[in-house]
């Protein structure tokens, strides 16, 4: 395991990554229903009203630590820690505030960096493990904690064995919560039909929390069939998306980047121009900012970048970046 210290500590940071990603769940209602429809701001905004009145809530600690980490604002993270710190200090048995300090220092290792990361992996590993004990009816700390197996190393408590075995004890709690993680295995394995099988064959509500891992994992699959060039694959995915979600702009967005990677912008452009109908999220607006800025459409493509690098959640560094310098140039 000591062959490659760069790829080990790059499949660590990938993980934290995609189990804060994963986690935005450790909210209960109230509040859930404002984090699901991503109105964010006033998810944080209900938590402070509730801990100006009882500063211990646990379940507005859990919130307004998921509303923090959703903005993306690297600015807030440490505040994020911290409030995931004093939740468990006052509440080390409730379920939320670990799944919810679990979803803060992943994105604290983010932030700070792939070394950093290896420092904090067992700390996130043990938060959405704690999690699960205390709650195993908990699913997005379930599908944090699977994300983390599949994705880090061994050498920080990952791998394909833990992550099947979690998904096989799941079953005690949620049948569709175990097929769905099945699905995820079989992502993994590379498997790409066995996973949209399997993922197809769950049926479960579209606004529920299962609904949505429902929803990301046919996302995730049509995703990989078109970074794969199975085009026609990617395609069918994402309109079966559309269709089962569509007040969520998964399916629209991944139909305009079938087209994108195709080079098909102009194509493109009106599905990322739907998806931001739905949801004026950064990411669309800067895909559509690139698809406008390639079919020669400047001042268009301009006004995408300046709304991408304006919306929340905020692009990742790299985009951000991107985002900028395509900006500067198009207005010289």
């Amino acid at each position: 395991m000591r062959a490659s210290l760069r790829p080990v500590s790059l499949s660590l940071h990938a993980a934290l990554f995609c189990a804060a990603l994963a986690g935005a769940g450790a909210a209960a209602a109230p509040y859930e229903a404002l984090l699901r429809d991503r109105n964010f701001q006033e998810a944080e905004r209900q938590a402070n009203a509730a801990l100006a009145a009882a500063p211990r809530d646990p379940q507005a600690m859990a919130a307004k630590i998921d509303a923090i980490l959703a903005l993306g604002l690297e600015q807030r993270i440490e505040e994020a820690v911290a409030l995931g710190e004093a939740c468990v200090a006052a509440h080390p048995r409730d379920s939320g505030c670990q799944e919810g300090l679990g979803n803060a220092l992943g994105a604290k290792a983010i932030n700070a960096g792939i070394f950093s990361a290896m420092g904090y992996a067992g700390k996130i590993r043990d938060a959405f493990r704690k999690a699960v004990e205390l709650d195993p009816a908990n699913v997005s700390a379930r599908f944090s904690l699977l994300q983390y197996y599949l994705v880090a190393p061994g050498i920080v408590g990952g791998g394909a064995d833990k992550a099947r075995s979690l998904a096989q004890d799941s079953l005690k709690a949620s049948p569709e919560a175990a097929q769905l993680m099945q699905a995820r295995l079989a992502i993994d394995e590379k498997d790409l039909s066995k996973a949209e099988r399997l993922a197809r064959a769950v049926e479960v509500a579209a606004d529920s929390k299962l609904g949505d891992e429902r929803r990301d994992t046919l996302n995730n699959i049509g995703f990989r069939y078109t970074m794969d060039k199975r085009y026609a694959d990617g395609e069918r995915v994402f309109r079966e998306l559309q269709a089962a979600y569509p007040r969520h702009e998964a399916g629209v967005y991944g139909l305009g980047r079938v087209r994108q990677e195709q080079g098909r912008q102009a194509e493109a452009v009106p599905f990322f121009e739907q998806a931001a109908g739905i949801y004026p999220g950064a990411a669309v607006y800067y895909r559509l900012g690139q698809s406008l800025q390639v079919t020669g459409a400047k001042q268009k493509a301009a006004a995408a970048y300046e709304k991408a690098l304006a919306a929340t959640p905020a692009l990742s560094k790299k985009q951000r970046e991107d985002a900028q310098d395509q900006l500067k140039s198009l207005k010289q």
